[in-house]
């Protein structure tokens, strides 16, 4: 296992574990515990580069970070070299590391040319990150997926054309775009992509253990491993892979969470986002996890939110 640390361009992580970027899920709160518990990298949720030249403001709020994040990047989408250049150079002080989301699977985001629909053009996946670095001194760096279709792998392609443009580091999603989160990962494909490019890979995909983890190093021979669902509800993961002791509870990381959402959205989006959240916690909870999902969905207010935390996750449960 590899014992040097990672570097991201300039930029040396603290970790070789990553915590991913997850739209709904990575928000302040999430990526504040997942620092706090040793996550070598955080990013913001995708960030539409065409939003960002419009000025529009929910997607602005996006770029927030909290005291602890840094390095911290900002993941991009977008299917235009135009408005990449445009939306890089508008990225605010803070932002250490721009990111290029070419793995998004969401039918509407694929739809218009961006996420894994550039697997099917390395060329234009190139030209993106060449207009990225253009405009920023910052590293650029690329997420992405195997390939668009089940067994068309392309992610070899695409990751040296990005790597010739300028990219710093490639992560890869071990998945197809059509499997979208089903069945399970690749690593010998992701070992493909680490034999086709000189810059850091980094493997994402399935980690939900310290065993997991050191299974992903060893048989993709990548540089970093990125870990997002597996870390939802359970960032101590980063404190177990650093060899860190965790005298937190379960209840007072959710609860730094709710508070870190306080800060950027109204209560309503808070008790609708901590939602995902505590069904996230609940997975670790054999007999009543149904129960607590069934019930915080139907929660509408901090008060209901907070009484539920405190019955399930208070020590008494």
């Amino acid at each position: 296992m590899k014992s040097d640390a990672l570097r991201i361009g300039k930029i040396e992580l603290c970790s070789r574990a990553l915590f991913a970027p997850m739209a709904g899920y990575s928000d302040l709160g999430a990526r504040y515990l997942a620092r706090l518990y040793g996550a070598g990298l955080t990013t913001s949720e995708m960030v539409s580069a065409k939003g960002l030249c419009y000025h529009n403001r929910e997607t602005e709020a996006l770029l927030a970070k909290t005291e602890i994040e840094t390095p911290f990047a900002a993941q991009l989408f977008s299917a235009s070299p135009e408005y990449t250049a445009k939306a890089v150079a508008l990225l605010p002080e803070g932002i250490d590391i721009v990111d290029i989301n070419m793995g998004c699977p969401a039918p509407k985001i694929v739809k218009n040319g961006e996420g894994s629909a550039l697997l099917k053009d390395p060329v234009l996946a190139g030209e993106l990150v060449a207009a990225a670095v253009a405009a920023s001194r910052r590293p650029v760096t690329v997420k992405m997926r195997l390939g668009y279709e089940m067994g068309a792998f392309s992610a070899d392609k695409v990751a040296r054309s990005v790597e010739a443009a300028g990219a710093s580091a490639v992560t890869v999603h071990g998945r197809y775009r059509d499997q979208m989160y089903a069945g399970s990962v690749d690593l010998a494909a992701i070992k493909r992509v680490r034999d086709a490019v000189a810059v850091p890979l980094v493997a994402n995909g399935d980690v939900r253990s310290l065993r997991d983890y050191e299974r992903m190093l060893r048989e993709t021979e990548a540089d970093g491993v990125m870990i997002g669902r597996g870390a939802l509800g359970n960032y101590r993961l980063f404190a177990e892979i650093a060899g860190k002791t965790v005298a937190r509870t379960e209840r007072e990381d959710i609860l730094l969470q709710i508070e870190f959402l306080k800060k950027q959205y109204s209560e309503r989006i808070v008790v609708n986002l901590m939602k995902h959240h505590v069904c996230a916690y609940a997975s670790g909870k054999a007999g009543v996890a149904k129960e607590i999902r069934d019930r915080v969905h139907h929660a509408t207010d901090y008060a209901e939110l907070y009484a539920l935390v405190d019955e399930y996750f208070g020590g008494g449960r």
